[in-house]
C-alpha cells in the first residue's frame, strides 16, 4: 500500500504542476468533476488502510505496555523475549502509520487545491 500511495501522490503533483500552468484558464468542469471524484475515492480507500493499521498500532503498543508492566511485577525471561518480538513489530507500524498518515494529509492538500480552481 506504501508504493500506491507514493506512486498515486507522484502522480497528484504532476495534475497539479499542470493544475497551476493553466493558471489562467478554467479547467473543463466535467473534467474538475471527475478528478475530484476520482481523489475522493482514493482519499477513501487510504484512510480505510490508515483506520486498520491504527488500529493494529494501537493494540501492538498496548500489548507493548502489558508486557512491560508484566516485567516490571514479575521480572521472567519469556517476558522480556516477548517485548523484544513486540518492538520489533511495533517499529514498522508506527512508520508505517506514520506514511500512510502524511500520504493522506497530502492528498487532502491536492483535493484543496482542486476545489479552488
Amino acid at each position: 500500500m506504501e508504493e500506491r500511495l507514493k506512486s498515486y501522490i507522484a502522480t497528484m503533483e504532476k495534475l497539479a504542476e499542470s493544475w497551476e500552468k493553466e493558471n489562467g484558464t478554467m479547467m473543463d468542469e466535467q473534467e474538475k468533476n471527475r478528478q475530484m471524484e476520482d481523489l475522493l475515492i482514493q482519499i477513501g480507500f487510504f484512510q480505510h488502510e490508515r483506520l486498520v493499521h491504527l488500529i493494529v498500532t494501537v493494540t501492538f503498543a498496548l500489548l507493548t505496555m502489558l508486557a512491560i508492566l508484566g516485567v516490571m511485577l514479575e521480572p521472567q525471561p519469556a517476558l522480556f523475549i516477548l517485548i523484544l518480538l513486540l518492538v520489533v513489530l511495533l517499529v514498522p507500524y508506527i512508520r508505517h502509520y506514520y506514511i500512510l498518515e502524511n500520504g493522506v494529509q497530502k492528498l487532502y492538500k491536492y483535493y484543496d487545491k482542486l476545489m479552488k480552481l
